[in-house]
C-alpha cells in the first residue's frame, strides 16, 4: 500500500491523450480530464502534382506515410488544414486533438428562464439590463 503511494508520487504524470473525444464534432469536452478539445484535421498533398497522400502524426509533426509521391516521384509535400472533414478526405487526413482555453466573457452576464408550464399565449416581456 505504501509502496504504491510512493510509486505513484514519484512516477511522472501521464498526459491525457483525449482518445474518447468524438471525431464528428469540431469541439468537445474530454470525458477523462474535462478539458475543451478542438479536433483539427490536416491533409498532405504532393507539392509537384497535388496528389493526396495518407497523413500520419509522427513526433508531433504531420508527414506523409510514404517518403515520396508514387505519381511523380517528388519528395516535397504541403500540409493543409481542413475546416471540416468529409467522407472523401477522411481516409487521407490526420487528426490532432488540441486543448483550447475557454474564453471568459468580458462583462458579467445575467440570465433568466421562463417557466415552460405557463398557459398564457402572450410573449413575456424582456427584463431590463441594469449597469
Amino acid at each position: 500500500m505504501i509502496l504504491e503511494l510512493i510509486k505513484n508520487f514519484l512516477s511522472p504524470k501521464q498526459a491525457c491523450k483525449h482518445e474518447h473525444v468524438g471525431v464528428n464534432c469540431d469541439f468537445g469536452y474530454c470525458p477523462d480530464c474535462g478539458a475543451l478539445i478542438e479536433n483539427q484535421w490536416y491533409i498532405v498533398k504532393c507539392s509537384c502534382c497535388g496528389l493526396k497522400h495518407k497523413a500520419i502524426v509522427k513526433n508531433g509533426k504531420i508527414v506523409p506515410v510514404n517518403n515520396f509521391c508514387h505519381n511523380c516521384g517528388s519528395e516535397d509535400y504541403t500540409v493543409e488544414r481542413l475546416e471540416t472533414i468529409d467522407f472523401i478526405n477522411i481516409n487521407y487526413a490526420a487528426l490532432i486533438r488540441k486543448e483550447t482555453k475557454v474564453s471568459q466573457p468580458q462583462k458579467p452576464l445575467a440570465q433568466c428562464w421562463v417557466d415552460a408550464t405557463r398557459k398564457i399565449d402572450e410573449q413575456p416581456l424582456l427584463l431590463p439590463i441594469y449597469r
